[in-house]
């Protein structure tokens, strides 16, 4: 039996596209209805209580537009909110945290993983969590870099200044020896050439964007919610401020325009 119904994904701003992208991509039958906070960006910096508030309000709107199934493309959002989230709705909420986890462990060859996020995510210690409950023998490193979702919102995604802030982040990673690196915030894979020039040869950078892809089709599949072949997936975005720059910005990592972007009030 076919389900048509849309697949929910929100971030605090534009980098969770790169989930609905690897999403879309995996599962091109699926519709997917996107929001970005983009008037509350960053979460990085923000309570545990705000962010719950946040996200509950955001998985209302989703419900609203009839989502099977939500993503919480956020890695802040995954770490402070998933659980407020996972034990009040019926509907299968899925974060960033574990996927990307798991691939860090299968990746790594030193049992060195690094992780980079905003101050909320490393302060959580979310991803030592999980890393350690997959695997105890695993050191980690983590460092705060709260100036890359700025950056990434604003469009400077490359040149000297990000180059010089990239460099700054990620020297502890680089003492560190880490041999895998996880992108512990959906925003950073739009830095990620300016993370590769800045970090120690062979480091694997993990994004979690395909792996959340494939852990949602498992669960598709599982629940016997898939949309059939003959549907045509689209991709329905909302944020919640202008689009302009939304638009704009997405347009150079997704390599499409955005159309019909439509702006929400959240309350």
């Amino acid at each position: 039996m076919s389900d048509s119904r849309p697949i929910g994904v929100f971030d605090s701003g534009l980098g969770g596209l790169t989930v609905a992208n690897a999403i879309k991509e995996k599962l091109p039958n699926e519709n997917i209805v996107y929001l970005g906070d983009t008037a509350r960006v960053p979460y990085g910096n923000k309570s545990t209580f705000l962010v719950t508030g946040y996200a509950t309000q955001i998985t209302n709107f989703l419900l609203g537009e009839n989502a099977k199934l939500i993503v919480v493309a956020c890695n802040t959002a995954s770490a402070l909110a998933l659980p407020a989230l996972q034990s009040k709705y019926q509907v299968p909420i899925l974060g960033v945290i574990i996927p990307g986890s798991q691939a860090a462990v299968h990746a790594t060859r030193n049992k060195h993983v690094g992780v980079i996020g905003t101050i909320a995510t490393i302060n959580s210690n979310a991803y030592n969590k999980v890393l350690n409950e997959i695997e105890s023998s695993i050191q980690i490193t983590a460092q705060a870099c709260p100036l890359f979702v700025p950056l990434v919102e604003e469009g400077w995604l490359n040149g000297p200044v990000p180059s010089e802030i990239t460099a700054s982040y990620l020297k502890s990673i680089n003492v560190a020896n880490v041999d895998t690196l996880i992108l512990g915030c959906t925003h950073y894979p739009l830095l990620k050439p300016m993370i590769r020039d800045h970090v120690n040869d062979n480091t694997v950078l993990i994004d979690s964007a395909e792996t959340v892809a494939k852990e949602t089709a498992t669960i598709l599949l599982e629940k016997k919610m898939s949309a059939d072949g003959s549907n045509k997936g689209l991709l329905k975005c909302f944020v919640t401020d202008s689009p302009i720059q939304f638009e704009g910005i997405a347009k150079r990592f997704l390599g499409y325009s955005l159309d019909n972007v439509q702006t929400v009030p959240i309350h």
